[in-house]
C-alpha cells in the first residue's frame, strides 16, 4: 500500500509540475526538472525503507525501480508527445 501511495505522490509531483510549466510556458523545461526531484525523492524512500523499515537494499531495489519507474515514464511520455502539440 506505501508504494502505491508513492507512486501516486510522484504522479501528482508530475502533474503540478506540468500545470506550473504550461501556466509559465516552459511545460518541458518544468517535466524534465521533475525527473531529478523525483530520483532524489525516490532514493530518500529507498533509504528510510532500509534505515528505519528494517529492510536490506536488496529487498528495497525492486520496490526503487516501481516508485521511481512509473512516474519517470510517464514524464518521458510527455515529453515526446509535448513537441507535437
Amino acid at each position: 500500500m506505501h508504494t502505491i501511495m508513492v507512486i501516486s505522490g510522484g504522479l501528482l509531483l508530475l502533474a503540478v509540475s506540468l500545470f506550473v510549466g504550461r501556466a509559465t510556458g516552459h511545460a518541458a523545461t518544468a517535466v524534465t526538472i521533475f525527473i531529478p526531484v523525483w530520483l532524489a525523492a525516490s532514493l530518500v524512500n529507498l533509504w528510510i525503507g532500509v534505515s528505519r523499515a528494517g529492510y536490506t537494499i536488496l529487498e528495497e531495489l525492486p520496490i526503487l525501480v516501481l516508485v521511481f519507474g512509473v512516474p519517470a515514464l510517464a514524464a518521458a511520455a510527455i515529453l515526446w508527445w509535448l513537441p507535437r502539440a
